[in-house]
């Protein structure tokens, strides 16, 4: 396949075909992420996405069951593009059971109730959002563009039309001072959300973005792994989804964990209270990645 720069899909999507059919991510102005900031956005044209998901039929066919379309924002694209695309998945992979994409609370918002539904009726099945934060204040230091009404709504939209969501949020994002409230409205955000999968991030400060600029001024301080940890038993002991599986299966946390909330959640909390006393071992720094 046809892939431009560094690739990046969710671990769940571990085994499944990555179509890139749009380069980088239409916002590109979070604080600490650095994933497309050397991509310009745009979208691929219809006919080289057609193209590649051609030839992964041709050689894949028969052993692809799951797509995730790249890259940053995915469901930015119009209608015109969209359609097509899953007609062709749905052609060409006759085992296919889902396809997914990451999408931003304005890609939701942007898009209709009916086109939603008729985008998840074409087999576009999971969402990936991506708040970080419930907390207003850190959403705004973040610049992630959208508040925590606007994430309530896009869940909305998008469970109404069908869809499931997979929700993350990333430890340590809003320094040491508003820890705390981050980690309280965060799991305030994900119980008004509701989403069928929530996964924890612990955050890397990444040479070259402004967050890593704002630590090299003092202005942002990077909490300890022992703060971290503590943002994670908040969000477990308070956040009430429906039935959502939760993991934190990502190579940038400290700790993995997984189960399901609420029915899990004793275990969970235990879990996270033996690792803060020492007793279960912590991913050391080399073995953590984005």
């Amino acid at each position: 396949m046809r892939y431009e720069g560094t690739v990046f899909r969710p671990p769940s999507e571990a085994n499944s075909f990555i179509l890139q059919a749009t380069i980088g991510c239409s916002w590109n102005n979070c604080t600490y992420c650095d994933m497309y900031r050397e991509k310009d956005f745009r979208i691929r044209s219809l006919a080289d996405t057609l193209e590649d998901l051609s030839l992964a039929s041709e050689h894949y066919g028969q052993r692809v069951d799951k797509i995730f379309v790249a890259d940053g924002d995915a469901l930015v694209m119009p209608m015109d593009h969209w359609l097509p695309i899953l007609e062709a998945a749905q052609a060409g992979f006759p085992h296919l059971r889902r396809v997914s994409c990451y999408a931003m609370a304005t890609n939701v918002q942007a898009k209709s109730d009916p086109e939603l539904k008729t985008l998840a009726d074409a087999g576009l099945s999971r969402l990936y959002i991506g708040p970080e934060t419930g907390d207003d204040a850190t959403f705004k230091r973040i610049a992630k563009g959208s508040r925590f009404a606007d994430h309530v709504e896009a869940a909305e939209k998008a469970h109404a039309a069908g869809m499931e969501l997979s929700v993350i949020a990333m430890l340590g994002v809003a320094g040491v001072d508003s820890s705390q409230q981050h980690a309280e409205a965060t799991a305030k955000l994900v119980t008004a959300m509701n989403p069928e999968f929530f996964a924890a991030l612990t955050t890397t400060v990444v040479p070259g973005t402004p967050m890593a600029k704002l630590q090299e001024s003092e202005r942002f301080v990077l909490p300890s792994i022992e703060i971290m940890l503590g943002e994670l038993r908040t969000m477990v002991a308070l956040a009430t989804p429906t039935d959502a599986l939760f993991r934190t299966n990502h190579a940038s946390n400290y700790l993995s964990l997984g189960g399901r909330l609420p029915v899990d959640r004793d275990r969970i909390l235990a879990d996270i209270d033996r690792a803060l006393d020492g007793n279960i071992p912590l991913r050391p720094e080399w073995s953590r990645g984005l």
